[in-house]
């Protein structure tokens, strides 16, 4: 269980906390403990001389029956106040752990999400989390209350009698390797258990995020048997584990029932023999039942602590990865107008595959100039610009921002001056303003926010779309913006990278889903937005590019032309061919 060393830092906000239950846990065990002995001692009393006086038997009764039930009500006191705060400590212990494990996402690269599933990782914020919180907070109560317990009850035990006390726990000796067996077998089928829940968790998310695919080919039965699949498995690793569970705890319960005959044949004997007194012998009986609970609870407990270390070990294994991009120790204060953005004989592959994206690709940018990308599917455009606002760096070859190398600026001041309009037209679920307005600092003034996103929205064309909304700019996305039109989430990202006022634009094919003269009337009226920035502007529709400053044509990762429009078409290459055929899909396209 080392696995779980790496939770400690996470006590140290909480140690006065800590320090409070654990000394609940000694107080309500002492209260419990010394219940048995107020038993004993009117029992001796009793059975002495004072027995023959009847008023002194009912003083002797009513005084320790009053001190019997004033030690349950501190008992019950503290043991209410020790579980409201060490297990409180564990809810913020897993609120921390939680937010650590997202905050570390969110600073890990793009290669680490396209070799990890989303599934897998939702699993580990919330059920593996959640593993963890039980082996800090129950399961470390429940260890303390059962160390305590047996450490004083124990010693009270051997007091009464060395000899009972022996004989009691001969039947416990098997109980060390018992458990660390139990213990190994409970972490292997608990780690088994969340691999599989985090391929539940992937399969479910996947098919809400696709259910209009689904449906659109008639899969639903086929995905629910799939995932009938996948639940049957789920259930029947459940169930291994349920079966060494359910073994652990009766096995505990015959050792101890085991010690307790040993104690009512010997302690009897011991009894009539004069050896040991009533008193004793009911006490003795009474602390070894007390301490049976504990020694049953031992089996809940490394079950908890196994299943936590488990998780810890799959959280751990995440907390291990570093980004592949990070700031370096001394950042360079990032540009603050528009950049001169160069490529240097840049290559890139995609990690862990063989085929180069771009191969040898090198241009310059200036400053407040229009660069376009145009080429056929899979020739690199997105790839290309991905290497600007570093979402990956370059395998051979390197961008330079004003002369300096990408990796000496701080990545997240590079990303704040860039507005990126992606390709997939990802949207929030909230309301659509927020979403355009998601790169504006939060502390603006409101009216400023507002005014921003409706400026940002005309210009994408999108405001006398937003109008005819029933709440507007207030309209609540679905997952994704589904309840938006292609173009219209298209156009609502174009919103979202124009609201930040960037130096450097980049458009990744944002408007592919609108046809061809809205694009270009949209490109027009961008214009004025594009003069004073450098602006990239990926289209695979040639006639969209045609006013750029500079055209690149890429095909299979290499430049095969670069100029402005007339200079391509004139050279009748591969831009011009491109050109024609399009020129010829829209023709037939009007005809019909």
């Amino acid at each position: 269980m080392h696995e779980l060393k790496s939770v400690l830092p996470y006590f140290r906000p909480y140690r006065r906390a800590m320090a409070w239950g654990m000394v609940l846990v000694v107080l309500a065990n002492v209260f419990t403990l010394v219940q048995p002995y107020l038993v004993k001692l009117p029992i001796d009393a009793l059975t002495g001389p004072a027995g023959a006086d009847p008023d002194a038997v009912r003083r002797t009764a009513l005084t320790y029956a009053l001190l019997i039930v004033a030690a349950a009500i501190a008992g019950g006191a503290t043991r209410y106040w020790m579980r409201e705060i060490l297990n409180g400590l564990s809810r913020r212990i897993e609120v921390d752990l939680r937010n650590d494990f997202v905050r570390h996402l969110l600073r890990l690269d793009a290669g680490f999400y396209s070799a990890n599933r989303t599934g897998d990782l939702m699993s580990l914020a919330t059920n593996d989390t959640l593993a963890v919180r039980q082996a800090v907070g129950p399961a470390v109560m429940y260890t303390a209350n059962t160390v305590i317990s047996f450490v004083i009850g124990l010693g009270v035990m051997i007091h009464l009698s060395p000899w009972l006390t022996l004989a009691a726990l001969i039947p416990m000796a098997i109980l060390p390797p018992l458990v660390a067996w139990f213990g190994k077998v409970i972490h292997t089928r608990f780690e088994r258990i969340q691999e599989q829940f985090a391929a539940l968790s992937t399969m479910v998310q996947e098919n809400l995020s696709g259910v209009r695919i689904v449906r659109a080919y008639g899969q639903e039965d086929a995905q629910a048997a799939e995932f009938e699949g996948l639940n049957r498995v789920y259930l029947k690793r459940n169930m291994h584990l349920a079966y060494a569970s359910g073994a652990f705890h009766p096995i505990m319960g015959l050792l101890t029932g085991a010690g307790m005959v040993v104690v009512l044949w010997y302690g009897g004997a011991q009894v009539m023999a004069g050896r040991i007194g009533v008193g004793d012998f009911v006490a003795f009986s009474f602390y070894l039942s007390l301490l049976a609970w504990p020694m049953i609870a031992l089996g809940w407990v490394v079950n908890l602590f196994q299943r936590g270390a488990a998780s810890m070990a799959r959280l751990n294994r995440i907390f291990a990865i570093e980004p592949a991009i990070t700031p370096p120790p001394a950042a360079h204060p990032p540009p603050r107008g528009p950049a001169t953005i160069r490529f240097r004989d840049v290559s890139f592959r995609y990690p862990g595959t063989e085929r180069l994206v771009l191969d040898g690709v090198s241009f310059t940018a200036e400053p407040g100039r229009t660069v376009a990308v145009v080429g056929p599917t899979g020739s690199g455009k997105s790839t290309l610009v991905s290497l600007i606002a570093r979402v990956y760096d370059p395998t051979v070859g390197e961008v330079l921002v004003d002369g300096l190398p990408l990796p000496a600026y701080d990545p997240a001041d590079i990303r704040a001056r860039i507005g990126f309009a992606p390709q997939d037209s990802f949207l929030f679920s909230a309301r659509l303003g927020r979403n355009i307005a998601l790169g504006l600092p939060p502390s603006a003034p409101f009216d400023d926010i507002k005014a921003r996103v409706r400026e940002a929205a005309t210009a994408a064309h999108l405001h006398d779309t937003v109008l005819d909304f029933p709440n507007g700019y207030r309209t609540r996305l679905g997952e994704r913006g589904i309840n938006l039109s292609g173009g219209q989430k298209q156009r609502a990202t174009l919103a979202r990278a124009l609201a930040i006022d960037p130096p450097v634009l980049v458009l990744d094919d944002v408007l592919s889903a609108v046809d061809t003269a809205t694009e270009s009337s949209i490109l027009r009226g961008l214009r004025g937005e594009l003069k004073g920035r450098t602006a990239f502007i990926i289209s695979h529709r040639v006639t969209a590019v045609k006013d750029a400053d500079l055209i690149l044509v890429l095909d299979e990762g290499r430049i095969v032309e670069r100029g402005r429009h007339p200079e391509l078409v004139a050279l009748g290459g591969t831009y011009a061919t491109l050109l024609r055929r399009q020129l010829l899909e829209q023709e037939v396209a009007g005809a019909a």
